[in-house]
């Protein structure tokens, strides 16, 4: 397909190609745009806004436009003015949140509010459960508020009120006792005449199902109803958007069921789906031509996403014929992985690309410490899209308070961060005791603790507390001496009970967190000691402070939506890793399939390079795990991949060239020789040879060395690089 050039087409239409043309033109009855990745869907729905607005098919105020984000709305209705010429003042143009408030507020009475009512932000959202909770007994350390919160925000993302949720739903949360909770909140809230976020949809769905007067007039208002990204819409906005639709029936839905990523924050992928079920005699408009990436790119996402069974199907191209293919590269571990996306970052540097349009698209948050590592000590400036870098992560910031203060108690900016976290019964009052004397005295709050905890001055409940922190870090003091500062540290955050802390915490962050903290653990295993540790991780923050603005992306796959770069890394492509083994434990083949429009997603943010890297060695969480490529490895087809494989890493190399992404058919269901046949027997799946003192041997990552001691699986060798190493049997071979 070609772009429409015709003098007879207004200016505005010209440049359209047909589909394109096709969804802008087709303004009566329901319309679903399936639109692929860098297809120019933001163009077609601005200008079919135009399109109906320049044909006096409506006046703006008949138009309803929806959108996910701000920002997107107001990139839209600048396009739209842009078009047309003139302001489209009246157009009811916004987020769901947005248009909600907006109708809401003309209609408050009915919901039981005052049309001046408030929207509280999460954390007031948080502490006002947390209220209810204590009034009603329920122990909060058990059932924080915020699991019940995000009970109640999830019951709202499917429409649910407290009388429609059933008892099966409540389960044990808040000891059974979560619907009542709800009840009460939304009563409360009433009284405050305030609403939470998920109030304005509910109430406006609320109204609209129980005032047929109401939903008459909206009926006749709302003439023709747009939609962006329909695909992450969940069960209430689906709910409000048919419930409006069902006047006029002319809604046009514009989204892409392959990039249907948010089913952990209640996006409903069958939505998008079942839209010719919902609206009989719906047209269904594809936009398939690519005008982002290269033709092997596409192809390759073509065919890794073709294996999902849920979807309409469409299949990207692009006129742009040829270009890079995609670089398949296995390396050894983790380290070597980031090894290798340095340099290429670098060679990209000196072929005049710049940084700002390459970016590492990692699956896991606690990914991203090994890049961040290798950066700072490139000099490559970065930056961490969608959430802090790791070192400056909430977690991360509070274990390592505990860390500063073990090694150097005088510390009051760490102690202070810490004395009370997790809860521990040292509050303002405790806290403001502590300060006094460590002002009065010039000491430190720790010293102050100390002295204090030996007098009358503070509570029993929070001396006592107090008492046992200042015997705690005294025993892991002690402990810097006597154990492993690995080993120290995982005690450490045990006993303070920081990791229970996340443990209970049920929200959707949570699991990361624990994820980051066991990274943070592995990360402090590559240092002799505590305090260099320490001392590295200032110099880490120093360089962010003198970061430059033209920097890489680092990001997870889920922020890299909607965003596009020349060059695009993919690291960990690996079983246990990616796909998630926690998509796959609560949701089975549904989570595979969203992990797989998530490797969709990734690769179609790359214009012109993609990377595709797994490690035959990953540590995850302190533990050293063998690993085998991704199934989505396989999902790519060989005439769209280069595999970058060094001879001996993964067998032989001739082997892999032939076959480069065979696999062992117990796991896939495959028949041909299993790719990492050479790497089982380094990993220690075959019997390893006898090692003795004074045999040469070769290790992949530390080189050719000789044996000094040999004990019980592990060696000690004298490597003519990297000098003494201690190491498994299974990591080497006889040279």
């Amino acid at each position: 397909m070609v772009e429409v050039v015709s003098e007879s087409l207004p200016p505005y239409l010209r440049g359209l190609n047909p589909p394109q043309l096709d969804a802008v033109r087709t303004l009566d009855g329901p319309l679903l745009v399936l639109a692929g990745a860098g297809t120019g869907k933001t163009r077609v729905l601005t200008t079919r806004i135009a399109h109906l607005l320049v044909q006096r098919k409506a006046f703006p105020g008949q138009v309803l436009a929806v959108t996910f984000t701000n920002k997107a709305a107001a990139q839209m209705r600048e396009r739209v003015a842009s078009i047309i010429g003139e302001t489209a003042e009246g157009m009811w143009l916004g987020t769901f949140h947005a248009l909600a408030a907006r109708i809401l507020r003309r209609h408050a009475e009915l919901a039981g509010l005052k049309s001046n009512f408030t929207i509280l932000d999460q954390d007031d959202q948080i502490r006002l459960i947390k209220q209810l909770l204590q009034a009603e007994g329920i122990d909060d350390k058990r059932w924080p508020a915020r699991v019940v919160h995000g009970v109640i925000e999830r019951w709202k993302d499917r429409g649910l009120t407290p009388q429609r949720v059933t008892a099966e739903s409540a389960s044990e949360v808040a000891n059974g006792r979560a619907v009542e909770i709800y009840a009460m909140y939304q009563e409360r809230l009433k009284t405050l005449n305030a609403v939470d976020f998920g109030d304005l949809l509910l109430h406006t769905l609320t109204i609209f199902q129980n005032d047929a007067s109401v939903l008459a007039e909206y009926h006749r208002k709302f003439k023709y109803i747009l939609v962006d990204e329909y695909q992450d819409t969940n069960v209430a906005q689906y709910l409000w958007l048919r419930i409006l639709a069902q006047g006029h029936r002319n809604i046009c839905c514009v989204g892409d069921d392959d990039q249907s990523i948010y089913g952990w924050r209640g996006a409903e992928v069958g939505n998008i789906l079942r839209f010719e079920q919902d609206f009989p005699g719906a047209k269904v408009v594809r936009l398939e031509q690519n005008y982002r990436s290269t033709e092997h790119i596409l192809s390759a996402a073509s065919s890794l996403i073709a294996h999902n069974r849920g979807r309409l199907g469409k299949t990207l191209w692009t006129a742009d014929k040829g270009g890079e293919k995609v670089v398949v590269k296995p390396v050894w571990d983790g380290e070597e992985e980031a090894r290798f996306v340095g340099e290429e970052i670098e060679a990209h540097q000196r072929a005049k690309v710049p940084l700002s349009q390459i970016a590492v698209l990692v699956r896991a948050g606690f990914q991203t410490r090994e890049f961040e590592e290798r950066f700072v000590t490139l000099g490559l400036p970065y930056r961490v899209v969608g959430g802090p870098r790791f070192y400056e992560r909430q977690e991360i910031r509070d274990a390592i308070a505990y860390l500063r203060v073990t090694v150097q108690q005088d510390d009051d900016l760490a102690f202070e961060r810490i004395v009370n976290t997790p809860k521990r019964g040292l509050g303002d009052a405790a806290l403001r005791i502590v300060r006094g004397l460590a002002s009065a005295r010039r000491i430190s709050l720790y010293a102050a603790s100390q002295e204090i905890i030996g007098t009358d001055e503070l509570k029993p409940a929070p001396r006592r507390s107090l008492t046992r922190l200042v015997e705690d870090f005294a025993r892991w003091r002690a402990g810097l001496e006597t154990i492993g500062h690995a080993d120290l540290v995982r005690t450490i955050l045990d006993e303070s009970g920081y990791t229970a802390m996340w443990q209970m915490d049920k929200s959707a962050e949570a699991p990361g967190r624990l994820e980051n903290l066991k990274e943070l653990v592995a990360a402090i295993e590559e240092f002799d000691t505590l305090p260099a540790f320490l001392e590295h991780v200032s110099l880490v923050m120093e360089s962010v402070e003198k970061a430059s603005d033209e920097m890489a992306s680092l990001m997870t796959l889920h922020a890299a939506k909607g965003l596009e770069f020349d060059v695009v890394f993919l690291p960990g492509w690996e079983e246990g890793l990616f796909p998630h083994p926690r998509a796959l434990d609560e949701k089975g083949e549904e989570g595979l399939e969203e992990e797989r429009r998530l490797a969709h997603v990734g690769l179609t943010r790359a214009r012109k390079h993609a990377y595709v890297t797994f490690a035959a060695n990953r540590r995850i969480y302190n533990t050293w795990q063998s690993s085998i490529p991704s199934r989505f490895v396989a999902e790519l087809p060989a005439s769209d991949v280069d595999v970058k494989a060094e001879t001996g890493l993964w067998g032989s190399g001739p082997d892999f060239a032939e076959d480069p992404f065979a696999r062992n058919p117990r796991s896939f269901g495959r028949t041909r020789a299993p790719l990492l046949e050479g790497k089982a027997t380094r990993l220690g799946e075959r019997a390893a040879p006898d090692f003795v003192p004074g045999m040469r041997v070769f290790h992949e990552k530390f080189g050719y060395g000789r044996v000094v001691a040999a004990e019980a699986g592990k060696l000690e060798i004298e490597f003519e690089h990297t000098g003494p190493k201690k190491v498994m049997d299974s990591f080497v071979r006889k040279a």
